[in-house]
Order: C-alpha cells, then structure tokens, then sequence
C-alpha cells in the first residue's frame, strides 16, 4: 500500500530536452534541424555529452564513445562544449523556477525536483504549475523541457522521462501502485543494467514481480538498497525536496562488457573515466584534495583506494595517474574486473551545489 502521507505532497521533476545540445542549436542556426553531439572528438578518445534529437534517431546516446558516434550516424557534427552559456541557460532556468516555490533542489545544470505542495502563487495546481513553467521556458528562453507531476520524487522522476520531448505526464496517488506494477524493472530510476540483468535471473521483470519479495529478500539479494527496491516497488519514497544539499564527491564509473583482465586494458577504461570526472568538475568550477579508485571484481567484490593530495586537483593527466597508481597497488595481474570508477572529494570551502538525495555524486550526462 502507498504511504498515505505521500499523497500530500505535489512534486515536480523537470527536465530539459537535449540540453548543452538544444542550447547550441539555439545558439547557433547551422545546427538546427542537424544530428550533433557535444562532447569530444572522436580521435581524442572524446565521449559524446548529450546527443540532439535527429542524432538520437541513429542510436547516439550520452556517455557513448564519440567513435562510436560517428560509426552509427557519419554525418553527426561535434560541437565543443560550452560550459559558460550553459550555467547562465541554468540559472534562468532556476529563477522560473523561483516564482512558484523555494522548495527547488537542482541535480544537475538541466534537470531538478520542484516541491508546489504550497506553490508561491496559491495555484494550487501542481499540473498547471508544470504547464506554466514549460511554457515560459519556450517562451523566455526557446527551449523545451519535460515534467513530471506525482507524490513523490520517484515517480515523479520517471514520469518526466516517459513523453520525451516537451513532454507532460502525471501520475496520481492512485495510479500509483498499478503503475509501478506494470513499470519494467529497467525503467526503475536507480536499477542500473547490472542490477536489471541480476533482477531478469531472478524471474523480476516488473514492478509487479519485484514486489512479490518481502523486505528481508530484498536486503538479502541487493544489500542495503534492498530496502529502497522494497519501498519504490509499491510507490513508497519519502525523500523530501532538499534545496540545501552539499556536493560531497564528483565521479563517474562504468560497468564493462567482459571482464578485464590486462593492465593495458584498465588504463584505457581509466582514461575514459577520469576524461569524465575531469568535465565534471570543470563543469561546476571544483578541485578536489582526495582521489579515490573504486574496483569490482567478476565475482562481486569491490574495494576502494584513495589518496589524498595537499593542495586541491582538477587536472585530468594528476587524477588518472593518481588512479593508474592506486590500481597498480591492488597488483590487478590475472584478476576479472568487471567495474571502474574514479571520484574526486574533499572539495574544502568552496563553490556548494546541489546533489541528488539518492546520491553523493553529481550526474552531467543526460539521459
């Protein structure tokens, strides 16, 4: 049963279509109407940001290699990001946001949690709200947005992915449990594909199966998060709208089609990795002092690494050194290693930015 407190609240997830690349084709009329992603190029090892919609259409995607980019749609045009034009897009953004409620808690430059349960202009109506924001981004700013209207940030969340682009879904509290019923376990915000094929062993395709294990059963077969599954399975999320959070870490980490098992082959996926961190951190101005090189083995096992440097760092050559260093110590010869990934913290007193309440790690890719 959904939790009866939840259907007191009206939350908003908003989130921008294409953003760093319908901003340049605002910006800029030769990429109007054309495929392009922004991101690097594909002889440096680049890695595709976010993709336009006539991009998407060939299979491009975020996180992709530009390479393979280029491969699916060989006319795409890269365009160099420019980070700049993007945070003051952002911060516009955030001031219509501003107009309806306090209550905004940002996850990245295009995307945030709006709570309208007592909206600033007594609309009352957490639908209209969302209708009179993504008119008024259209219209101040040329570009669409997506929103999702439910009870609570999860629901919410997948809502807004759900009739991409300049999309409107609302879910209601009793929709809600028929709903996560029907949702495939992939569409789960916070199922990753790991986690997703571990679910498909199991017989768990759906909300539906998913919530045929009591909370023990959960905790047993995915640890911890396992409560989080138990709950978001029958549309439980409590988690309030934080304005406040602090960035703690920036990372980035990805899961590996086969297990590596050369040193060689690490190193490259580092490069990748630390590639990422490195425009993350430029992205929202950061420098970290601790370094830290997460593993997971093919059996599971996962450890970390850290070190911690005097003075803050952000250059992209000192943070994949530092993690080619910390690899080398856990000697990795002969061993399966099925996950890597890199995180900067101890960021010290500067710039605070918002952060996910389900997580301590900024996210810049677009889905």
């Amino acid at each position: 049963m959904m939790d009866k407190s939840s259907n007191h609240r009206k939350i908003i997830h908003v989130d921008m279509d294409a953003f760093y690349a319908s901003v340049e084709q605002r910006d800029n009329p030769d990429y109007r109407g054309k495929a392009i992603a922004v991101g690097g190029l594909p002889g440096n090892r680049g890695v595709v940001m976010t993709a336009s919609y006539e991009a998407r259409k060939f299979g491009v995607r975020s996180a992709m290699p530009s390479k393979q980019a280029l491969q699916l749609c060989p006319g795409i045009l890269f365009v160099q990001p420019r980070f700049s034009a993007y945070k003051e897009v952002s911060q516009k953004i955030r001031e219509i946001f501003s107009r309806y409620t306090d209550l905004v808690e940002p996850l990245s430059l295009d995307e945030a949690y709006l709570d309208v349960t007592e909206d600033k202009q007594g609309i009352g109506s957490a639908i209209e709200i969302a209708k009179l924001i993504k008119q008024s981004i259209l219209n101040e700013l040329q570009l669409t947005a997506s929103a999702g209207v439910s009870v609570n940030k999860f629901i919410a969340k997948i809502a807004s992915d759900m009739n991409k682009p300049d999309g409107l879904t609302f879910i209601g509290p009793s929709a809600v449990e028929s709903f996560m019923e029907k949702l495939p376990i992939e569409k789960f915000f916070g199922v990753g594909k790991v986690t997703a094929a571990k679910m498909k062993s199991m017989g768990i395709h759906t909300g539906a199966d998913l919530k045929m294990l009591n909370e023990d059963d959960m905790i047993k077969h995915f640890g911890k998060t396992g409560k989080f599954y138990y709950q978001i399975a029958r549309g439980i999320d409590e988690r309030e709208v934080q304005p406040d959070r602090e960035t703690k870490s920036i990372g980035a980490e990805d899961t590996f089609a086969y297990d590596l098992t050369e040193a060689d082959e690490m190193f490259i996926e580092l490069e990748k990795i630390a590639e990422t961190v490195c425009k993350r951190l430029q992205n929202y101005e950061l420098k970290g002092r601790t370094v830290t090189l997460k593993i997971k083995y093919s059996d599971f096992k996962q450890i970390t690494r850290n070190y911690s440097f005097a003075e803050p760092v952000s250059d992209v050559n000192v943070i994949l050194d530092t993690a080619k260093k910390l690899l080398l110590s856990t000697e990795p010869d002969d061993k399966r290693i099925r996950l890597l990934g890199i995180t900067l913290s101890n960021f010290g007193e500067q710039v605070r930015q918002k952060k996910d309440g389900n997580s301590n790690q900024l996210v810049l890719f677009e889905e």
